[in-house]
């Protein structure tokens, strides 16, 4: 299937089936479902609202919103208008609201509820070009979305010709979409996607997963997200059931509702799953604890390649029936397959999803890509390796330059950085190859691997080069430490910032008899110290004597993107970080008696 511009998924979707449900949503406890044909109405109403109300082809309309069925009612809308959509993850900073709005220019704005339209209205009321504020639900004195859906409607029939010519008149070159890039360092970007890198990127993935007709999958990750949003447009091709989850908290009893064939996520998410089953198994005692983790170390020793021998067979069959059956339980017991992008991912979670019998596949991309570059998938045999980001996609060329770094060009590649032609030049060159700031090498050239950023490495004193993402991944497979920055620029050795998986922390001391009035209290209990140091102990035995971190120090808040500490995509804002631990950063490498909150590795790696 070719499709050329995004609204074109809407009319696949009514010539084959317009009573099918295709989006659903949670409201009081239950689901709530739209045909194709109420969302092919309420998103060509909402178009044509737009155009009696003076929008034109060109003209920025923003959201801010949680996933729901109206953000593609309103998204498909605006594609077919004509209109760019420019969404914005909820959860930034009123300077990176005021800053994206008055940088691309947008005419309205679109909010979920109440707590975002209070946060929001200030910052649109001061910005001279943005002329309404709407909102999702209904609040009072607020005007609702559906206004224009009404207005739509009322001049429907004088409106269907004009639709109809801005339609034809649009083009896969055409912007569909300005994403402003999370970031890790300053403001962020606008990354400027067209109809044609959406949809190229949406064709280039179409036989790469089990996906069909009333498929069902949970969406939770943002929309607002290019690897979400892309996704999504893929479900929809694919004629999937797509159920939006309520939140964040709410995914495991949502999946289990829905009964979920399949799911898109990031790393993190997949590691909270694993520490939650693990917290389980803790609770166990006798032969079911013994059981339970006899189960966990063998599935992490899976091979994909299926080559594990006889016993091992058998072993897995007893562990499938007895521990991993609960996990397709807890999913729904309908879980097929996930998809997992966005960070890398640990390999021996990948391993362990597939000795369960769901298969956990990473892929790779970037916001300025559509987002995908390379995937792992498992339809077809040999094109799945467990460690890489899979095979490069078909329609999209990738080399590795001399320095390592990872160029890809192809029509998914990005029109630019929007008013930014300079920052553009920076990352794609004369040739059109654009660089991605990613390190990477191809395995038996074929299977994409991914190293670390470009910017990210560092040279020690000693001029040694540190990938500090590589050893931050491998810190994070103990279920003690919830996340970790590897530092050592210029310095004789490289050390580390630990922030402590609590919920977990938590429990384990209190299964210690360890009493603390608060978290600065229990990093720096001499046992927490010692669980710390056997666990950075465990890492640095994977690694190489110039890799092996040397110092630690445990913080005593975890690190979120709410407070500053992650990106929206969950990535770690190295700068920020640096900023916020500039003292005890300093005091690592001061050689000053150690702090109670420290943790030092002898250089022998003893």
């Amino acid at each position: 299937m070719i499709f050329e511009r995004t609204f074109d998924i809407l009319w696949h979707l009514k010539e084959n089936d317009g009573k099918q449900d295709i989006l659903c949503t949670k409201k009081n406890g239950s689901w709530t479902n739209f045909t194709v044909d109420e969302y092919f109405e309420n998103a060509r109403s909402f178009a044509k609202g737009l155009i009696q109300s003076g929008y034109k082809k060109g003209d920025k309309i923003a959201t801010i919103s949680n996933n729901r069925p109206e953000w593609n009612f309103v998204d498909m809308g605006m594609s077919m208008a004509g209109i760019i959509h420019v969404p914005i993850y909820p959860t930034i900073s009123e300077e990176e609201f005021s800053y994206i709005f008055n940088h691309s220019g947008v005419k309205m704005v679109i909010v979920s509820d109440n707590s975002l339209y209070k946060k929001i209205k200030p910052i649109a009321d001061n910005t001279p070009h943005i002329e309404s504020l709407y909102t999702f639900n209904k609040i009072e004195g607020a005007l609702h979305w559906s206004e224009i859906i009404r207005l739509g409607q009322q001049h429907r029939v004088k409106l269907k010709p004009v639709l109809e010519s801005i339609k034809k008149g649009i083009t896969a070159d055409d912007t569909a979409s300005i994403i402003y890039t999370s970031g890790t360092t300053g403001m962020p970007k606008g990354v400027m996607l067209s109809h044609g890198n959406f949809m190229n990127n949406v064709n280039g993935v179409w036989d790469l997963f089990d996906l069909y007709k009333n498929t069902r999958v949970l969406s939770f990750l943002p929309l607002c997200h290019v690897y979400e949003r892309m996704v999504n447009y893929l479900f929809q091709a694919k004629q999937c059931c797509i159920y939006y989850a309520e939140n964040l908290g709410t995914i495991a009893p949502d999946m289990a509702s829905c009964k979920a064939n399949a799911f898109a996520t990031v790393p993190r998410v997949i590691e909270r799953i694993y520490d939650r089953i693990v917290s389980k198994g803790e609770d166990l005692n006798g032969a079911k604890k013994a059981i339970f983790f006899w189960a966990m170390r063998l599935g992490e020793k899976y091979s994909i390649e299926n080559n594990n021998n006889a016993i091992y067979k058998i072993k897995l069959k007893i562990a499938r029936k007895l521990v991993f059956s609960k996990w397709q339980e807890t999913f729904g017991g309908e879980l097929k397959f996930v998809i997992s992008g966005g960070a890398a991912l640990q390999p021996r979670l990948s391993r362990l999803f597939f000795a369960a019998g769901i298969h956990l596949m990473e892929g790779y991309g970037l916001t300025e890509t559509a987002p995908v570059i390379a995937a792992n998938f498992s339809v077809r045999p040999n094109n799945l390796m467990i460690g890489t980001v899979g095979p490069i996609l078909n329609n999209i060329e990738v080399k590795i330059d001399e320095d390592g770094e990872i160029l890809t060009k192809g029509p998914c590649v990005m029109k630019g950085y929007y008013n930014a032609p300079e920052l553009t030049e920076e990352v794609i060159d004369g040739d059109g190859w654009f660089h991605t700031g990613d390190i990477g090498q191809l395995v038996d050239g074929k299977f994409l691997k991914i190293t670390d950023r470009k910017k990210e490495m560092f040279k020690t004193s000693s001029g040694k080069y540190i990938a500090p993402q590589t050893i931050e991944n491998l810190l994070k497979e103990s279920i003690f430490i919830e996340q970790a920055m590897v530092v050592g620029e210029s310095e004789k050795y490289a050390s580390a910032l630990i922030s402590p998986n609590f919920d977990y922390l938590h429990m384990w001391a209190h299964d210690h008899k360890i009493h603390f009035r608060d978290n600065k209290e229990l990093v720096r209990n001499p046992k927490i110290l010692k669980v710390f140091n056997k666990e950075v102990h465990k890492t640095n035995k994977l690694l190489g004597q110039h890799e092996q971190i040397k110092r630690f120090r445990i913080v005593c808040e975890p690190w979120t993107s709410a407070s500053g500490e992650l990106s929206a995509t969950l990535k770690l804002k190295r700068r920020v970080l640096y900023n916020k631990y500039a003292d005890l950063l300093r005091k690592i490498y001061s050689y000053e008696p150690d702090q109670d909150n420290r943790g030092s590795i002898s250089f022998n790696g003893d």
